[in-house]
């Protein structure tokens, strides 16, 4: 694919976000960024299915440039087939060129180490599921993804443990000290592999959809990030809070709900949005979704990650 068919796949995209309840919902300026991500090869790891001039199926596929937290090579994926296309053989064979591609860039990028490939496997039930259930892949993982309206914005005061901190927003020269953050954040959840600064930068700092105005930063005395709350904005008056994080040896004080506290009363006062949704690993070892639920939120869907190990 190439941004020329940055159009056509966002109609097909949203359309699937609809049929599907996914709500995934991107426009074709979103695409044409994904496209341009550092590392990522469009000629190689993209895949378009046509139909005269519809585009009927689509897939990208990607492997992450650092080991996972298991010394494997993670590869991910992210493709649909139009609903009036389906039961036609289309989506096998582009799970074919997936496995296959996923395998080859692994080999590329970690010689010698076993790979694995992870693609959201949607609700219960769903078309997609039942297709990798069938290809052998096995459900490892739940991920809640949870709403809430900004009218329910709690108005109670963060009781931050500790003192000696400071909350503001993070500014674009902020971006590399939240990356390093972020890389020690995650580095004890399930399945996390490190980020890189070029990937960090095209991927989200620098990407249309990051909101830092209601983004936030938690600072000890000393200026050093112990926590962070990044929001980006896909559709008109909706949110999507993508990154929490607290380095683990400030967890525990409650820094990761004041930062939440700050960004959903920055967003709630600006006027310009409605609700704010995000997404969290249900076993996350931080609790997450204890505290999400304590300031609102509720499960709006939850989705099953599925495996497929590929040696």
């Amino acid at each position: 694919m190439t941004v020329d068919d940055v159009r056509p796949l966002s109609e097909l995209i949203n359309h699937l976000a609809a049929v599907d309840d996914t709500d995934e919902i991107y426009s074709p300026e979103d695409l044409a960024e994904e496209l341009a991500v550092e590392g990522f090869t469009p000629e190689l790891d993209t895949l378009a299915v046509w139909a005269g001039d519809d585009l009927v199926a689509y897939c990208f596929v990607s492997v992450r440039s650092h080991l996972d937290s298991d010394g494997l090579a993670r590869g991910g994926c992210e493709g649909g087939v139009h609903p009036q296309w389906r039961g036609k053989g289309i989506g096998q064979r582009i799970f074919d060129w997936q496995e296959h591609r996923v395998r080859e860039l692994a080999g590329v990028r970690h010689p010698g180490v076993a790979s694995y490939l992870r693609v959201d496997g949607q609700q219960e039930g769903a078309h997609r599921r039942r297709i990798l259930q069938r290809r052998g892949y096995r459900l490892v993982r739940y991920f809640n993804e949870l709403e809430l309206p900004l009218t329910k914005v709690p108005e109670t005061e963060a009781d931050v443990r500790g003192g000696g901190t400071a909350l503001r927003a993070p500014e674009q020269t902020d971006g590399e000290d939240v990356r390093l953050v972020h890389n020690l954040a995650f580095a004890d959840h399930w399945g996390a592999t490190s980020m890189d600064a070029g990937v960090w930068q095209s991927g989200l700092w620098g990407g249309r959809a990051l909101r830092l105005a209601h983004s936030t930063i938690v600072l000890d005395a000393d200026g050093a990030i112990l926590s962070y709350v990044i929001v980006q904005q896909y559709e008109p008056r909706e949110a999507y809070v993508c990154l929490v994080g607290t380095v683990p040896s400030a967890r525990g004080r409650g820094l990761a709900r004041a930062a939440l506290l700050h960004t959903l009363r920055s967003l709630k006062s600006s006027g310009d949005f409605d609700k704010v949704d995000l997404g969290v690993d249900a076993s996350s070892p931080t609790g997450a979704t204890g505290l999400y639920e304590q300031l609102g939120f509720s499960l709006l869907r939850q989705t099953g990650m599925m495996r497929l190990d590929l040696g």
